[in-house]
């Protein structure tokens, strides 16, 4: 049969593709994806790739756990990942952080249930070789130079190109952990209403969701080290895209977008080519140096849209990219909090409208404010923690009018519980851990991996 996926692709092609992930609002679904660290227990280190107890091994004990219908994704000889037989994958992140992309489901209680399987089966893996997991935006105590890098190529020529382009990188990529929501839009004028709302808003999820305020084993300044990272990694590929902001955003306004984010890698079989800082519209022209002659096809488009990383991410979903790693709860929370405001359309209007006034520019600062003082930032002319208020209800209404019951009677609302706490008291995750390394931890802070492991 012949693959398209190799045809040579142009412009027109890839906004298809794009507008291919228009979904009707009744068939809407979530997906959630989290991220967590690994350590020994016996002596808090990270666990690196190769060894009895390294996450080679616990990758393939994952597979045997998941059973019939489980794959093991593999490069070069190294399992690198795990599908499972319900539609989600288990998959590294470049410093070894564990990352469960979960199926697109139908509602919170189903991503709930996800979230609690996953948690069983990686338990049953990673007990028997003493490596228990937490969550938290940034590793606490880790040295870049204590984390190896995984077996991926893509990695690798990543790893080669942060150092030239920001001064952060490195450290997003091995000591950074994140919880997203993926969404579906209608739609291009829903897409647009979607993208602009959650892009200009983003910052009060990194705000709620605040969870790393330890950098090196000390408090780093910050509430979200994780977002302070993201701040100087690549501005041509991470922030918030200007162009989110125009009355008349769309598909092909994205792509423009897209199309000027530098290169990273070309993935041929199992290699990975290193064109880092190369333009993917020279490669459209046959331009490419070394590689003259030679056109991308849809798969390389596909890889390159990967390899965008701004706040809010349009693939054939959107996909939510601001808040820290956190507690167990929070990874249910992330996606109340999203879909709450985003696929009921009366919260959606509502947030829009709280949203209205705010630039580009406006949420580029807020990034650094959130960063370091969370609910006490401030967005445009906001006041985070009120704006926070104000759209945690939303949420909740939203989450109400979606009424979407459990075999107990229960909506989704209940999900959102972490969050009216944050709002109610003024203390972020962040805040809540420097007070217990203050107090109750009298500043060692090996405390936080027993209390911040998942039980």
């Amino acid at each position: 049969m012949h693959d398209t996926q190799q045809d040579p692709v142009d412009v027109g092609q890839m906004i298809a593709w794009i507008a291919g992930g228009e979904t009707p609002a009744d068939q809407q679904k979530i997906g959630t994806e989290h991220e967590k660290f690994l350590f020994h227990r016996h002596n808090l280190a990270p666990v690196g790739y190769v060894g009895e107890a390294g996450i080679g091994a616990l990758l393939e004990r994952l597979l045997t756990e998941l059973g019939p219908g489980a794959e093991p994704i593999m490069e070069k000889g190294n399992i690198i990942g795990v599908v499972d037989a319900d539609g989600g994958a288990v998959t590294l992140e470049p410093g070894g952080q564990l990352e469960l992309s979960g199926a697109p489901l139908d509602n919170l209680h189903e991503t709930c249930s996800e979230t609690g399987r996953h948690l069983r089966h990686m338990k049953a893996a990673a007990g028997p070789l003493d490596i228990a997991m937490m969550g938290l935006g940034y590793h606490p105590t880790a040295r870049r130079e204590d984390i190896s890098f995984m077996p991926k190529g893509r990695y690798r020529i990543m790893g080669r190109h942060m150092p030239k382009v920001g001064s952060l990188g490195l450290d997003m990529m091995v000591r950074t952990c994140t919880v997203q929501v993926n969404l579906d839009f209608a739609d291009e004028a829903d897409m647009r209403l979607k993208f602009r709302t959650s892009l200009a808003l983003q910052p009060v999820a990194t705000a709620l969701f605040a969870n790393s305020p330890f950098k090196d084993g000390k408090p780093s300044g910050y509430l979200s080290t994780r977002a302070h990272a993201w701040t100087d990694t690549d501005a041509t590929r991470s922030g918030v895209p200007a162009c989110v902001f125009d009355p008349y955003f769309g598909y092909e306004q994205w792509l423009d977008y897209i199309l000027d984010v530098p290169m990273y890698f070309l993935h041929r079989g199992d290699d990975y080519i290193d064109v880092a800082g190369q333009s993917f519209r020279d490669f459209m022209d046959g331009m490419l140096p070394g590689l003259e002659g030679q056109m991308p096809t849809m798969a390389d488009f596909q890889d390159h849209i990967t390899t965008a990383f701004p706040e809010v991410r349009l693939k054939r979903y959107l996909e939510m990219r601001g808040a820290d790693g956190g507690a167990w709860s929070n990874i249910c929370a992330l996606p109340a909090f999203w879909t709450g405001l985003l696929y009921d359309p009366e919260a959606l209007a509502a947030a829009a409208k709280l949203a209205t006034a705010l630039t580009a520019n406006d949420v580029m600062e807020a990034r650094l404010s959130v960063a370091r003082d969370g609910l006490r930032g401030q967005l445009g002319g906001w006041d985070v923690h009120k704006l926070a208020t104000e759209l945690v209800q939303l949420a909740s209404d939203g989450l109400r009018r979606r009424a979407r019951i459990d075999e107990s009677g229960s909506d989704e609302t209940g999900y959102l519980a972490p969050l009216r706490e944050v709002v109610a008291t003024g203390e972020t995750p962040a805040d809540r851990l420097l007070r217990l390394h203050r107090m109750a931890w009298n500043g060692d802070l090996t405390q936080i991996f027993g209390a911040e492991q998942y039980q």
